[in-house]
């Protein structure tokens, strides 16, 4: 049995890892941490655990939680990650990390966005982690950086379009809506009931949300070449999801019927990504609680413009699915294990 660890385990995607890694045949969780929740029981924290995981939250030890852990998943806001994620590398441990630390390649843009990196020279080591780009490499990784949930939803329905260059990479909007589980479990007014029902809006408008250079990053070694978007995230007052729709200009002549068949084609062997069939596009609804890809795609006609239209959950393919499967990829279990369950629905 492969004994893991959560640092950060009272937030969402905490939550969402001891939930998925419940049913995982292969794993342990060994230790749970939280600096404000610490001596408290993590079912305490969340009683859909009671009877399952009711394991002590610590603080956070490095050397204590790698004697007790072979993986460690390092669930915890940007640049708290990057302070301890050395620490265990150095004891030998593999590290998949939820935050956006070790995304970047270039410590310069990191820099940019976020603020100084303080061990920039893990930067060219880590691999990130979204499995349909990089499975092999991150089979031989031991620091994985997972990918942000809008990213997620944007690279992979891009993916196949970039690919095979059919589509101007000057002219690429992404248009996303998010549930609000992605702001995290802290208190924050925006994220309040009375500020967020009954309300729909955009944020990070103007190309300022930080999740944008990590998706220019990998649309540009996709392309082969640098790839700058509009990308504009909205807010929706849902618990948890994302659906992203995305336009792009064709640079040839293309059908619908040939796109839906490039999508099939791409993704045929790809245990989590479901390309849809002609004229049918996702819903949320239709991946809650799952890890599953939804992708659908045509060709409108009028204005000769490519609509991509992805949907996923962000707490499961958008972050800690995501990272299991990462997991099973790192330490030789079958991707899907621990993710078999389908969609909540209704």
């Amino acid at each position: 049995m492969l004994n893991v660890a959560i640092v950060g385990a009272s937030g969402y995607t905490g939550l969402e890892l001891i939930r998925l890694l419940d049913r995982h045949p292969g794993v342990v969780i060994s230790c749970v941490t939280s600096e404000q929740s610490a001596g408290k029981r993590i079912s305490d924290i969340f009683p859909t655990l009671r009877g399952r995981c009711d394991l002590v939250l610590e603080p956070l030890n490095p050397s204590a939680i790698a004697a007790r852990a072979d993986l460690i998943f390092t669930a915890l806001p940007h640049q708290a990650a990057m302070k301890v994620v050395p620490d265990f590398l150095a004891a030998g441990k593999k590290v998949v990390d939820l935050s956006a630390d070790y995304r970047l390649h270039d410590p310069a843009v990191y820099g940019a966005w976020y603020e100084p990196h303080l061990n920039p020279e893990l930067l060219p080591e880590a691999v990130f982690g979204l499995p349909e780009l990089r499975r092999e490499t991150i089979r031989k990784a031991r620091l994985v950086a997972n990918p942000g949930c809008y990213p997620t939803s944007v690279i992979l329905g891009l993916k196949p379009l970039l690919e095979n260059a059919l589509i101007d990479i000057t002219a690429i909007i992404a248009d996303s809506k998010s549930g609000t589980s992605g702001a995290g479990r802290s208190a924050k007014v925006d994220s309040l009931y009375c500020e967020v029902n009954d309300s729909f809006k955009a944020y990070g408008v103007g190309g300022a949300h930080r999740h944008t250079p990590e998706i220019e990053q990998e649309l540009s070694e996709l392309a082969g070449q640098p790839v700058t978007i509009t990308f504009t995230p909205h807010l929706v007052p849902m618990d948890r999801g994302i659906l992203s729709t995305i336009y792009a200009t064709p640079n040839r002549p293309v059908t619908t019927e040939e796109l839906v068949s490039l999508y099939a084609d791409t993704y045929k062997d790809e245990p989590f990504v479901r390309p849809l069939p002609k004229g049918q596009f996702p819903s949320t609804a239709f991946v809650r609680g799952s890890n599953f890809c939804d992708i659908g795609i045509t060709l409108d006609s009028r204005t000769n413009r490519i609509v991509v239209v992805s949907a996923i959950d962000n707490l499961v393919k958008g972050a800690s699915g995501q990272a299991i499967q990462n997991m099973n990829l790192i330490c030789g279990f079958p991707e899907t294990s621990g993710l078999e369950g389908l969609a909540i629905f209704p």
